[in-house]
């Protein structure tokens, strides 16, 4: 490229035209200088890649080790590429990106186009009709060949016999409710994976939050033979969607509640926590039951995911319950931890960045 060449392209990509034409992409998009400094860039760009700025090389705002180098064979080709990239924090993230050759009137190529297409979604998507098939299909079936079963032998054999016909309808209904808590755990999990990326903004008491949680389960656990303790300060504050956390609750506490009863009679005692660190708050549910093989605790947030599937499934369990508290907290910028003892009980422990409050 002649010096003319280089110092028009360097014009152009520099001038308010470039950074309208960028702008009105509806991807993220920015222009790539010859000397590998960013020259134009839009706002889903700069939202994107937060430490991005004008004018500073691209190696800084994007540490892709396969984009740039897809960038340096373009400039040297002058052929367009599609290389893809993945972030994995604060959640992960899968990008197509594009890098296009700009070239000057004698052909060379002075700089280049980079778009960057989130995949995310479309991962997500795939990943959940994958899972649905494998694990909602088989969770269905039982209970819809059971119903099928019961209404064949309703209008069979056991058509003049109202005992049968109670007794029938009473385990119809009862799988006809697992079935609809299946499918709206499934679509609470898809309603929380497509919000995932939005942080909530609103102010949350997530003391409050869980207090009113363990006043509505507290008949629950009396039915079961089960102690709730509670202990939180007066104010725990968090940005949240209060909704949200008060599933995160109900799910711990009620698991607890459920699959922690001592192994030997007695009341089975929940203890409840909220608490605060310098920046973070947590809410602490343990239990003193049988407690959790080691093999079992890193799998135990994943779908359609159980330790014992009989015991589940007879405490009306979907086996989802701990993947849409590990998604919510995700969505917060939280983490849950497990810790589980043989004979000894498993304490959840789920923590969330405390609201910052603004200095006066």
């Amino acid at each position: 490229m002649t010096e003319a060449g280089a110092s028009r392209i360097a014009d152009l990509i520099h001038s308010p035209f470039a950074a309208q034409l960028v702008a009105a992409m509806p991807e993220a998009a920015l222009i790539v200088g010859s000397d590998g400094r960013v020259a134009a860039a839009n706002t889903p760009a700069t939202n994107l890649l937060t430490v991005l700025k004008l004018g500073d090389p691209l190696v800084l705002a994007l540490r892709a080790p396969d984009v740039i180098d897809a960038y340096r064979r373009v400039m040297a080709s002058g052929e367009a590429e599609t290389v893809q990239w993945s972030e994995r924090v604060p959640v992960e993230r899968l990008f197509d990106v594009c890098v296009a050759p700009l070239a000057a009137p004698d052909g060379a190529v002075g700089a280049a186009l980079v778009t960057l297409r989130d995949l995310t979604e479309i991962r997500r998507v795939e990943r959940l009709r994958v899972d649905f098939i494998a694990n909602a299909s088989h969770e269905l079936r039982t209970p819809l060949a059971s119903l099928l079963g019961f209404i064949e032998t309703l209008q069979g054999s056991a058509r003049d016999d109202p005992k049968a016909r109670d007794r029938f309808l009473a385990i119809m209904r009862d799988q006809g409710r697992r079935m609809a808590r299946l499918i709206e755990d499934l679509l609470s999990l898809s309603r929380i994976e497509q919000k995932q990326h939005v942080r909530p903004e609103t102010v949350v008491d997530l003391a409050q939050t869980v207090h009113s949680v363990v006043d509505s389960l507290s008949p629950m656990a009396a039915e079961l033979g089960a102690e709730i303790r509670f202990a939180a300060p007066d104010r725990v504050l968090v940005k949240g969607d209060r909704d949200e956390l008060l599933r995160v609750a109900e799910n711990l506490i009620e698991n607890a509640i459920k699959y922690g009863a001592p192994p030997d009679a007695g009341t089975g005692l929940v203890e409840v926590i909220v608490a605060t660190t310098h920046k973070e708050a947590t809410l602490t549910v343990r239990d003193h039951g049988h407690g959790i093989a080691p093999e079992h605790l890193p799998r135990l947030t994943e779908r359609f995911y159980r330790v014992d599937v009989t015991q589940s499934r007879a405490r009306n369990g979907t086996g989802l319950g701990l993947a849409i508290v590990k998604h919510i907290l995700t969505r917060h910028r939280g983490k849950l931890s497990i810790t589980s003892r043989i004979h000894h009980g498993s304490t959840f422990v789920a923590s969330l960045p405390l609201h910052a409050k603004k200095k006066e």
